[in-house]
C-alpha cells in the first residue's frame, strides 16, 4: 500500500513531464507559427508552463521561495504579453 508521501511524489512526477511536454509542445508553436498571433500565444503558453514548473519544483523541494518567484514570473509575463500584443498590433507601445 503507497502512503501519501509517494502518492505526491508520483502526482509531480507526472506534473513535471506533462507540464515539460507543454513547454516544448509550445516552442515547436513558436518556431512553426504561421501567424504572429500564434506565435504570442505560444509565448504566454510557455511564460504558464514555466510558472507551473516553478510553482511543481516548490512544492517538491518545499521550499517557499520559489512560490514568490512565480509571482514575479506571472507579472512579468502578463506585462510582457500585452506589451508584445500592442506593438503587434499597433507599432508602438507607449502612445
Amino acid at each position: 500500500m503507497m502512503f501519501a508521501s509517494e502518492f505526491l511524489n508520483v502526482a509531480l512526477g507526472i506534473t513535471f513531464v506533462a507540464l515539460a511536454l507543454g513547454q516544448i509542445l509550445s516552442m515547436v508553436r513558436l518556431v512553426l507559427g504561421p501567424t504572429s498571433g500564434d506565435r504570442i500565444l505560444a509565448l504566454d503558453t510557455m511564460v504558464i508552463n514555466a510558472l507551473g514548473l516553478v510553482i511543481v519544483l516548490g512544492i517538491h523541494q518545499g521550499v517557499q521561495i520559489y512560490f514568490e518567484i512565480a509571482l514575479l514570473i506571472a507579472m512579468l509575463g502578463f506585462v510582457s504579453t500585452v506589451a508584445l500584443a500592442r506593438f503587434i498590433l499597433r507599432g508602438n507601445i507607449i502612445e
